[in-house]
């Protein structure tokens, strides 16, 4: 049996044959249950790095996943998990490569999300010069923080914000932002309406991966921030776009590679049935919306029955009743 440290990648931007040695002893330690089901490590702050393809790797940690990019230029991180572990999401960071941390790209607003965006932005720095550097000082001093703008608008209007420092840097009111960064197209896609109101996914081109945060998981149904302007129908748009945008490989397995907010690395046919199983979910509470049943009766009637056993909760922040009535009231 595999010991129970996490896989620690000493390479910097150049990863050379032992890629392959990686993923399989990563997938040894997923089938040995070494890295716990909600995403974490079990509990004990420590941080797994699995390398996916290309430039990228996949950082395992408590409350989420972090998708990194490494190469000649510097280094791209996608979400930061809680502010309590963001020095040990650093150290990892730096176990992957001494580079300059460039950008820091925010999926959405929560905290355990953006919690460490102060830390990680901080111990960067971004190219600035010129006009900018005359007219702002400290342009050049840490990362690019990158979100929509939706993202800055409720971290700003927060009962309790994050310090002035974790906000966005570098937001985005389109469909898309886009950069170019150690020679690879990297687009960040906003997904509207969906886990909240200013979710975005992140496509890395020439990696064939995506890093879509917490609109898709394999670990519990998706929460709907209905405050925040989330909605579930936006969800299951937000992944048909996501697998629109996947490839598979032989078998439809592999190829493009998905990084979930929560749970193992993905590929295509892991979207598509979480996809389903919401399709089917919906169309269940849908019809049952139309005859004129009540919500009590949505409940009793336990239309994700099949389901919880994998992605069902009967305590803790997000359960499997409030994910029906969320359903529910959306199609009132």
């Amino acid at each position: 049996m595999f010991a129970m440290d996490p896989i620690h990648v000493r390479s910097r931007s150049r990863f050379g044959a032992s890629m392959r040695t990686s993923m399989l002893l990563a997938a040894c330690l997923w089938g040995s249950g070494a890295f716990a089901q909600d995403g974490g490590d079990g509990g004990q702050g420590e941080i797994g790095v699995l390398p996916v393809q290309g430039n990228i790797f996949m950082l395992v940690g408590d409350g989420g996943n972090v998708t990194v990019q490494v190469g000649d230029e510097g280094v791209l991180v996608v979400d930061t998990l809680q502010e309590e572990f963001s020095d040990r999401l650093l150290a990892t960071i730096r176990e992957l490569s001494d580079g300059p941390i460039r950008y820091v790209v925010s999926t959405h607003a929560h905290p355990d999300n953006v919690g460490g965006n102060a830390t990680i932005a901080q111990a960067g720095s971004n190219i600035a010069g010129g006009n900018v550097l005359g007219a702002i000082e400290d342009a050049g001093e840490t990362a690019k923080i990158i979100a929509h703008e939706n993202v800055l608008i409720t971290m700003s209007g927060a009962e309790t914000p994050l310090p002035f420092e974790a906000w966005p840097t570098d937001t985005y009111f389109t469909d898309r932002k886009e950069v170019f960064f150690n020679g690879e197209a990297v687009q960040v896609l906003h997904q509207p309406a969906a886990h909240t109101n200013g979710d975005s996914i992140v496509f890395f081109r020439r990696s064939d991966v995506i890093s879509t945060g917490d609109l898709f998981l394999t670990t519990r149904y998706p929460f709907i921030d209905r405050e925040n302007g989330g909605t579930f129908q936006g969800i299951i748009d937000a992944l048909n776009r996501i697998i629109d945008l996947t490839v598979p490989a032989d078998r439809q397995e592999g190829g493009t590679m998905v990084i979930p907010g929560r749970g193992r690395l993905c590929d295509e046919a892991d979207v598509v049935e979480y996809r389903d199983m919401l399709t089917i979910i919906r169309d269940r509470i849908r019809v049952m919306v139309e005859q004129g049943a009540s919500l009590r009766e949505v409940l009793d009637a336990r239309p994700t029955l099949d389901y919880d056993g994998r992605y069902g909760a009967d305590s803790g922040f997000w359960t499997t009743q409030q994910f029906i009535t969320a359903i529910y009231e959306d199609m009132s």
